[in-house]
């Protein structure tokens, strides 16, 4: 059953144009990442620095890969120093409701 994962990030005011080009990039292996159904990125209309990356996932075992993956080899390590606050992942599960 597929799983959605939103993942909030609110850059720096400073730092949202260095944050598209750095997102832009890591994007490009999280969509192709098996497993990967859909990534869209939402960013809002009102601060350009707000963004929330919504992720549909095959299963929990796919996004679970991609998060080790991205723990190991595929860190962002560019991105913390570009972040005003933590990022907030959150993991949803499909409901038939």
């Amino acid at each position: 059953m597929t799983v959605t994962v939103t993942l909030e990030l609110r850059f720096k005011p400073d730092a949202v144009d260095a944050g598209r080009e750095l997102m832009g990039r890591a994007l490009q292996d999280t969509r192709a990442f098996d497993g990967n159904v859909r990534t869209d990125v939402l960013i809002d209309e009102d601060d350009e620095a707000h963004w929330l990356i919504y992720e549909l996932w095959e299963s929990v075992d796919h996004d679970e890969a991609y998060r080790r993956f991205r723990a190991g080899e595929g860190k962002l390590t560019q991105l913390p120093p570009l972040l005003a606050a933590p990022p907030v992942k959150i993991r949803y599960a499909t409901s038939d409701v």
